[in-house]
């Protein structure tokens, strides 16, 4: 999840990921690439004046792409809700409680 995150910032920013796709990051690194990935969507979502922008991208494969700013930011949610849910149930499969995952409940 984080490095898809920045992978896409990356690409709305149209530079190169700090991160590979499976790149594996110790645990106590975690917050501050989450925060560094939270800090860039805000820096991108506060500075857009047109999310119908369209935005060029190559995929891991290197094939051209084109989607629109709004398009690629609601992937990026909806991407790490996707495998939030994912980690839930992993957590239930080993008989432990996940945490939860509504948005609602953070926004209390």
């Amino acid at each position: 999840i984080l490095n898809a995150h920045n992978l896409w910032n990356a690409r709305i920013l149209g530079k190169p990921a700090d991160y590979k796709v499976w790149q594996i990051h110790p645990i106590k690194n975690w917050g501050d690439i989450h925060y560094e990935n939270q800090r860039s969507s805000f820096e991108i979502t506060t500075n857009a004046t047109d999310f119908e922008i369209r935005i060029d991208f190559d995929n891991e494969e290197g094939r051209l792409f084109t989607s629109t700013l709004q398009d690629i930011l609601f992937h990026i949610i909806n991407h790490s809700t996707h495998h939030r849910s994912q980690i839930a149930m992993n957590f239930r499969d080993n008989e432990l409680e996940p945490l939860s995952l509504d948005y609602i409940f953070y926004k209390r």
